[in-house]
């Protein structure tokens, strides 16, 4: 682990996975829930964790740094379910990268139990983990100027739901009503770094 200055108030800490990111984000959470850390931002990435807002940057990390992740805590038990039609224009290709007859694609997927590591890109984007390492793709090497609000994509090693038109490159394999993001809402995303996602599969698949 490595703690390095932003500035005069932050920290960014470095670690190896994105498993030892989201150990770390979540006991830092609980510190500052109890009491025991004093920060105003704690914001997870693939594999930093940037603390804001800090009293005494140096010591926290000197602490930090003494010390090891921590383990995962246990899985919050809500698990918020988002269906999918797994009709994605990528979704052959997807079939062909992975071995598997294109009807296979949406079983595997919604097989899984992800977990939002981080959010990014745009508001209610989360980069959510939990497919096995054998089922990483490639992005696309020339990104689509307009990808649909809902479209469900494959990055490497994470899943993600754009929650609204944009440009990218994300191999998409489905699409889905579930409002991502709503600024009339509380909280306006509908996803955060922890939370727990499945996948239900609606329609012809």
């Amino acid at each position: 682990m490595r703690a390095l200055p932003v500035g005069d108030r932050a920290l960014l800490v470095e670690v190896s996975t994105d498993e030892e990111a989201q150990a770390l984000h979540a006991d830092l959470l609980r510190r500052r829930a109890e009491g025991s850390l004093s920060v105003r931002e704690i914001v997870p990435a693939a594999r930093t964790v940037l603390l804001d807002g800090l009293d005494d940057p140096a010591r926290l990390a000197a602490r930090l740094t003494a010390s090891q992740v921590p383990p995962a805590p246990p899985r919050a038990e809500e698990v918020v379910e988002i269906p999918v039609r797994y009709d994605g224009p990528d979704l052959a290709d997807v079939a062909a990268h992975w071995d598997v007859p294109a009807h296979e694609v949406a079983r595997i997927h919604a097989a899984a139990e992800f977990r939002v590591a981080f959010c990014g890109f745009a508001p209610g984007f989360g980069y959510l983990t939990g497919l096995p390492a054998r089922y990483g793709v490639p992005r696309h090497a020339t990104p689509r100027t307009t990808v649909p609000a809902g479209a469900v994509g494959l990055a490497g090693p994470y899943t993600g739901v754009y929650p609204r038109p944009s440009p990218g490159g994300w191999q998409l394999i489905g699409t889905t009503d579930a409002v991502l993001w709503d600024h009339a809402r509380v909280p306006a995303a509908l996803l955060s770094p922890g939370t727990r996602v499945r996948f239900v599969p609606v329609g012809p698949s």
